[in-house]
């Protein structure tokens, strides 16, 4: 059975469109998923669309279901929540996460899609790939009771990262970030706020999600000795500088990555599917709707993506709603 569907398409940097689908029924061991919503992470997503992958990069950043290449044209997108329509018995009817572009009905293999938890409201499931970024950064920093921690860059990543440290005993604990209107979400979260320069030092741990050089300078600066930064941001063909110089050697700090690609290996004993199945258990705290900045209908992304990109459009993640579902 043969059955019409529509997907976004990044035509080239800057320019996007919609493109029609013919997908064929799911053979044995597939399902077909109808989009009730996706969601546009500000960060990785506008990156994209600004042609900002370099070239050395474009493998490591290809999405697992993403058509065409970088810069373009490509499908490209990450967070998609649909219900399975056809498929195994034990599923139809299902509400699933699907690491998926932005597409009206898709085929995926039943390996490619996790049951989002009954007391998990769909429209906010789409926060699950980013949350998933913020745990495996937990696993990577393994913060401690009573760490003094700051997170600096109130962005989709820094603040899902930021709601889960708050459920952490014992740590003082501050968002960071340029923009006070960033104080608001800080307090839907229950996370102290401060802007860069009150920021509290000493910290045992910054995590650093702002993807700017002053972010990461700052993020030295606050650390107590033999501190650590993870850094969360992605800089794209972007180059930054840091003072490694100064103090950096004799008070022995750490800066270390993290990247969602790989299961930490602090965790190497657990799947990328358990990963996703907690973070989408985490999702049941409704103080996570305050990631959720703004909606639009599908067919507005070609209009839509030109202003998240530029900053018209301020966002954490952007919601994409598919058909009917206000």
């Amino acid at each position: 059975m043969n059955s019409s569907a529509r997907a976004f398409w990044l035509r080239s940097p800057g320019h996007g469109e919609l493109r029609d689908v013919t997908l064929t029924g799911p053979g044995e061991g597939e399902v077909l998923v109808r989009s009730l919503y996706s969601g546009v992470s500000r960060g990785t997503e506008t990156l994209v669309f600004r042609g900002g992958v370099p070239e050395s990069q474009h493998a490591v950043m290809r999405a697992p279901f993403q058509e065409g290449e970088f810069p373009g044209p490509v499908k490209y997108g990450y967070l998609n929540v649909g219900v399975v329509e056809q498929g195994p018995d034990g599923l139809i009817g299902r509400t699933v996460f699907c690491l998926y572009p932005h597409q009206t009905r898709y085929v995926v293999p039943v390996s490619a899609v996790t049951v989002v938890p009954e007391r998990v409201p769909p429209a906010r499931a789409v926060l699950a790939g980013t949350v998933e970024t913020a745990v495996n950064a937990l696993w990577d920093a393994a913060p401690l009771i009573g760490d003094r921690i700051a997170v600096i860059g109130g962005g989709m990543v820094g603040c899902s990262v930021a709601a889960l440290l708050a459920r952490f005993p014992g740590v003082r604990l501050q968002l960071v970030d340029a923009d006070p209107a960033r104080a608001k979400t800080a307090e839907a979260l229950g996370v102290d706020f401060a802007a860069p320069e009150d920021a509290l030092d000493g910290c045992d741990l910054v995590v650093h999600a702002s993807a700017t050089e002053q972010g990461l300078t700052r993020a030295l600066e606050l650390l107590a000795p033999e501190g650590t930064v993870l850094e969360l941001s992605w800089y794209g063909d972007r180059r930054i500088a840091l003072p490694l110089g100064e103090a950096f050697h004799s008070r022995r700090l750490t800066v270390r990555s993290s990247q969602v690609g790989t299961v930490s290996p602090r965790r190497s004993g657990r799947s990328y599917a358990d990963r996703l199945a907690l973070s989408l258990d985490l999702l049941a705290d409704p103080a996570l709707d305050a990631l959720i900045t703004g909606e639009s209908a599908f067919e507005e992304l070609p209009e839509l993506l030109p202003k998240l990109a530029s900053g018209e459009i301020p966002a954490l993640c952007h919601r994409v709603r598919y058909g009917d579902n206000r």
